[in-house]
């Protein structure tokens, strides 16, 4: 009876105990966060909170507005520069630098850091990173931990953050991962290329010059080959939803009756979309947009071929 109308319930004391468990850990990650200004405790407070970061909530912003956190995360960052180029950079460095990566892509998801991460230009230290061509683990975990501060910031539409990529040299360096990068580095580059096209001024700014389109073209179209021989259904999918984009403007849709990869007009990759409806449906649609024949050759006209004659 007590039990049914009212009486003491299990519930509370099992509340109390989550927000207890709730602020312990805030406070751990509170003190974790004060170490990072410390150089000799950096390393271990890099490591633990990289780990934890999903378990702390709010923890984005306490790592913005704590003083010298930034700062810290930047000087790691900056540190390593020296070893990018020759390439000399070991599993160690790679490691503790991507931990402090792991905490930046926490501030670019974080609905109330993103701007402020973003209005103070700090992608832009992670550049000389995707710029790099070794193959090497290290490099490479490197590569997509700093795609993944990218990738964070486009997840979320907003013209604003696609307007300060296309300011950078953002493209061409997704270009470089999606033509050297490990399956799952071109596979986020290729998101992130994805995501800049469905805004339409990055359709615009890709679409503006013959230039910009075939390079992002010869990429797509060379990550195609190569997908017949060694498949990946996830990248598939990006680099179809991006020529489907691409299909939108009128000059590239013309473009793209010429130079569309015959393997995405036959049926190569049919027993990898039969279980993805999706993917399906966009290369339906796309080979519809362009015509599922091959065309012949444009003449002088509107569309890319006219410009690069020119």
């Amino acid at each position: 009876m007590n039990v049914s109308f009212g009486g003491p319930s299990a519930s509370v004391p099992s509340i109390a105990g989550a927000q207890a468990n709730k602020d312990r850990k805030m406070a751990s990650a509170e003190h974790l966060v004060l170490d990072l200004s410390n150089p000799d405790l950096r390393e271990n407070a890099l490591l633990e909170l990289s780990k934890n970061k999903e378990l702390f909530q709010d923890l984005a912003p306490f790592v913005w507005n704590s003083f010298g956190t930034i700062a810290a995360l930047i000087q790691e960052i900056v540190s390593i520069y020296p070893v990018l180029s020759p390439p000399n950079l070991t599993a160690v460095q790679s490691n503790r630098v991507c931990n402090a990566l792991a905490l930046l892509q926490c501030v670019a998801s974080h609905p109330d850091t993103r701007m402020l991460f973003l209005n103070a230009h700090i992608p832009l230290y992670l550049y000389p990173f995707l710029n790099t061509t070794s193959r090497s683990r290290p490099f490479e975990y490197l590569r997509l931990t700093s795609l993944g501060v990218i990738g964070a910031l486009v997840k979320v539409d907003d013209t604003e953050v696609i307007s300060f990529l296309l300011s950078t040299e953002i493209i061409p360096l997704c270009l470089r991962t999606m033509e050297m990068g490990s399956e799952l580095s071109k596979t986020v580059a290729t998101f992130i290329v994805q995501k800049i096209l469905l805004d339409d001024m990055g359709l615009d700014y890709i679409c503006t010059t013959a230039e910009r389109f075939f390079a992002v073209g010869r990429v797509l179209g060379s990550m195609v080959t190569a997908l017949a021989e060694q498949p990946s259904s996830r990248l598939l999918k990006h680099i179809i939803r991006c020529y489907l984009r691409l299909s939108d403007n009128p000059r590239a849709c013309d473009a793209l009756r010429n130079c569309l990869p015959d393997t995405l007009r036959e049926a190569t990759f049919n027993n990898f979309l039969c279980e993805d409806p999706t993917t399906r449906r966009w290369l339906q649609q796309l080979l519809q947009n362009v015509g599922v024949n091959r065309l012949p050759a444009l003449q002088g006209g509107g569309g890319f071929d006219h410009m690069m004659v020119n």
